[in-house]
């Protein structure tokens, strides 16, 4: 189609959105998509929308200039000029801002015709993939019009609150140094080194310490960050997040920082008053909820009464005693929810988390209990361990065996599930609750080598320092002054106090078994810029994206993201990722070591 000229004389003088009774009498001029053409006996109505909502618009097709309006496809775009006039009383719309008024158009300039769409923009069934491959066409729905302004009111109120606490912004570099992250990098081929590689940044770690030795003091960034890692609906291969770092502080001066930023935006965003948040150490929160991710609106918890279960006679619970493990127990109120098809499908899903089966004990209402174990365990002993569960008339108690570690992912899953299933989650106000105390170090028995939980410049706690210098932890746990701000059971944001000496520095890549050789390759650089004055730190990245998803109450990261990639990291709209052209890979002195079938040839 013809490109036609932009009509210099039409100059838009209201958003589509904005229309209210207190303009009617004005001339207006609009610009934007048609929505809606409604043909009601000789009378034209176009719902004329644009990124801040949509107005009504009457022309008169009898009129020479207008009659060419009917031919316009949905999604074309036009403009129209016209009079802004009071709706009648009985066609005003509640559901719509501008509903109280509409416009009553003399002309109207097709500035753009439209093919018909693949799905009506703003239907609510449209399918993921197919929204995805025309994202253009999705990112014109309210939806998510609404989304991408939240973000961007989100990025300026971040900002101003950072800004006012004397932080200021830096930005570092996204090539950069390939390190151990935790996750894959994502590598860049250097065309003029070859055989060189940059990586992009998964996080913008080792730069933002050294800003604090710079001096820097007091750092914040709308970091973009990239991890090659398997993808689930609130992770993306590219993401985005608020990274903070500030010089003399501990771990409550963070905590503090962190706790007045997430009280300003909830109270702006979402008109919550955030009062304090409560703190609950790493292994509290695996021994209540059997996650490091509690949903606090959820009142189901944990119990654990394995003090009370010695020589009750139930081979299962001797047994997991015996070799140093738990009993559990949860307790749901009402035991006449539970039939005995529903305990078995609840049975076969703590199977597939790892664990041998779920006992039972229900409270009739004769005040008798009933448990699949009443032929190993007597009655008394049956009614001490219901009372130690904390179980009282009527209700149901689940009792989980085991490791704790074994426990945790059966535990998690029957607390959230049956939390859900029986409307316990009070989801009115969102829930916070800071984690503290993580590991410092586990084991992968996979690779025969401790490995960092948080990461590898992560300071222990200093009660625990010792264990580190020493070497001497063997087994024992030694804790890290690491965090984490957890939202309705989702993870918002995470950091910890940093090593500011080189000789902790030193002993924590010992104990991860780094040769000083490796060290030097990957750290060189800080391990020196450590011997030159550095001031204690710390700081915290805050999910930016999964930050949107909580404020604008959705579950999908795609959401909340202009152009997100597929769960298996594909863009559909670009094809991306896409196979190189021969040239490309032959300046950069890369060759292909498999078929290469999809290369331009």
């Amino acid at each position: 189609m013809k490109q036609k000229p932009f009509i210099k004389e039409l100059k838009r003088s209201h958003y589509c959105g904005e229309l209210r009774a207190s303009h009617v009498h004005i001339e207006v001029v609009l610009m934007g998509w048609i929505k809606k053409i409604r043909d009601h006996g000789g009378v034209l109505f176009i719902d004329l929308k644009d990124k801040t909502g949509y107005t009504q618009v009457i022309l008169d097709p009898k009129k020479e200039e207008l009659k060419k309006v009917s031919s316009f496809g949905l999604e074309s775009v036009i403009a129209i000029q016209g009079k802004v006039c009071a709706r009648p009383k009985d066609m005003v719309s509640d559901k719509n801002p501008t509903g109280e008024v509409e416009v009553k158009a003399h002309r109207c300039e097709l500035l753009s015709r439209a093919d018909t769409p693949p799905f009506l923009v703003d239907s609510q069934n449209v399918s993921e993939d197919l929204g995805l491959k025309y994202r253009y066409l999705d990112l014109r729905s309210q939806r998510l019009q609404k989304n991408m302004q939240l973000a961007h009111e989100v990025y300026q109120e971040v900002r101003k609150e950072l800004s006012q606490m004397n932080f200021i912004e830096v930005n570092t570099p996204i090539l950069y140094k390939t390190t151990p992250e935790g996750a894959r990098d994502y590598l860049v081929p250097s065309r003029i080194h070859k055989g060189s590689f940059y990586a992009l940044v998964q996080s913008p770690q080792t730069l933002k310490q050294l800003l604090m030795i710079a001096g820097t003091d007091r750092y914040f960034q709308l970091a973009r960050c990239f991890r090659d890692e398997d993808l689930r609906s609130d992770r993306q291969p590219e993401f985005t997040q608020i990274d903070i770092e500030m010089s003399f502080v501990n771990e409550e001066d963070i905590l503090q920082v962190n706790t007045a930023l997430l009280k300003a935006l909830w109270k702006k965003f979402k008109n919550q008053t955030i009062e304090a948040i409560p703190t609950l150490s790493y292994k509290k929160a695996m021994d209540e909820y059997g996650t490091d991710r509690p949903d606090l609106r959820n009142p189901l918890k944990l119990k654990d009464i394995s003090k009370d279960v010695s020589g009750c006679g139930f081979p299962v619970f001797e047994q997991t005693l015996k070799r140093g493990g738990v009993i559990n127990t949860l307790v749901l109120s009402k035991q006449e929810n539970f039939s005995n098809s529903r305990i078995k499908k609840l049975t076969a899903e703590v199977q597939k988390q790892g664990l041998g089966g779920l006992l039972w004990i229900k409270s009739l209402p004769d005040r008798t209990l009933k448990s699949p174990a009443d032929k190993w365990i007597q009655k008394e002993f049956l009614q001490k361990l219901f009372k130690a569960a904390g179980g009282k008339d009527q209700n149901m108690v689940f009792m989980l065996a085991g490791l704790a570690q074994e426990i945790y992912p059966a535990a998690h899953f029957l607390i959230r599930q049956l939390g859900k299933e029986e409307g316990l989650i009070q989801d009115k106000q969102d829930q916070f609750v800071w984690i503290r105390e993580f590991p410092l170090l586990e084991y992968d028995s996979r690779q025969q080598r401790w490995k960092a939980c948080h990461h590898p410049f992560t300071a222990p706690m200093d009660e625990d320092l010792p264990l580190l210098l020493d070497q001497k932890w063997n087994q024992q746990t030694i804790r890290a002054k690491a965090y984490d701000l957890v939202c309705n059971g989702q993870e918002l944001a995470g950091g910890s106090v940093r090593i500011h000496d080189s000789q902790t520095q030193a002993a924590l890549f010992k104990a991860l078994s780094l040769s000083p050789e490796e060290c030097q390759e990957k750290f060189g650089f800080f391990l020196e810029a450590l011997r030159y004055g550095t001031p204690p730190h710390g700081g915290i990245a805050w999910g930016l994206d999964r930050l949107l998803m909580l404020l604008s109450d959705t579950d999908n990261i795609r959401d909340v993201i202009a152009f997100p990639k597929t769960t298996s990291g594909l863009c559909l709209m670009s094809s991306a990722p896409s196979p190189p052209q021969r040239d490309q890979l032959l300046e950069l002195g890369i060759q292909l070591t498999k078929q290469e079938s999809g290369l331009d040839k």
